[in-house]
């Protein structure tokens, strides 16, 4: 994919497109580092930047409100499409958009129809969020830098690589202690013993 002509200028715009998918990256070379730290590696942590800057890109040239609106996480080509848009052609629009990006593999059209969420309501998201990315970073048996997390109105949706089943069920079992949760939607390929994934 060329939709930037370097990848430094990709590394430096990860933090923008990543969206808290890497905790506590400050600058070019943090997030350059937790991506190749990643299962996917760093070049496909870059494609999956190059996805999302492109996906936003056009967001926001079709709409101002639809980029305000919604939340893109791209893991391995994968995109999940989170946030509230006002009425179901809205959220298929989103979708067209979304696939019409070279390099998408799957679209998760997680998209609810209403009005955005709260001051407030945002605060409790980014709690719960916060707290869950502590809860799998002190667990020495999940690869905690393989998931994104993103809450929606006390919705925690994970994308992601698991290494196995096993790993998964703990994390979902980590996001539904926390106190808020309503729900937990997961978006994680699981990796097979031969090495191919399957999607959850």
């Amino acid at each position: 994919m060329r939709y930037l002509n370097s990848s430094l200028a990709l590394i430096m715009l990860a933090p923008i497109a990543l969206q808290g998918c890497v905790p506590l990256a400050v600058g070019a070379g943090a997030t350059g580092v937790a991506m190749a730290s990643q299962d996917r590696g760093l070049e496909q942590g870059i494609n999956d930047n190059e996805i999302s800057f492109e996906i936003n890109r056009k967001l926001a040239a079709k709409s101002s409100d639809l980029y305000a609106r919604v939340s893109t996480q791209v893991r391995q080509g994968r995109v999940v499409l989170t946030g509230f848009v006002a009425n179901e052609q809205d959220s298929a629009t989103v979708s067209r958009i979304a696939w019409s990006v070279g390099g998408v593999r799957q679209v998760d059209n997680e998209l609810q129809t209403g009005n955005p969420t709260s001051f407030s309501e945002k605060a409790d998201d980014s709690l719960i969020t916060t707290k869950l990315r502590s809860a799998i970073l002190a667990d020495s048996k999940i690869e905690s830098l393989n998931y994104s997390i993103k809450t929606v109105r006390g919705t925690v949706y994970l994308s992601g690589l698991a290494k196995n089943q096993a790993e998964l069920t703990r994390v979902i079992g980590h996001a539904r202690e926390i106190k808020g949760v309503r729900n937990v939607v997961s978006n994680v390929d699981v990796k097979q013993a031969a090495g191919s994934v399957t999607s959850e």
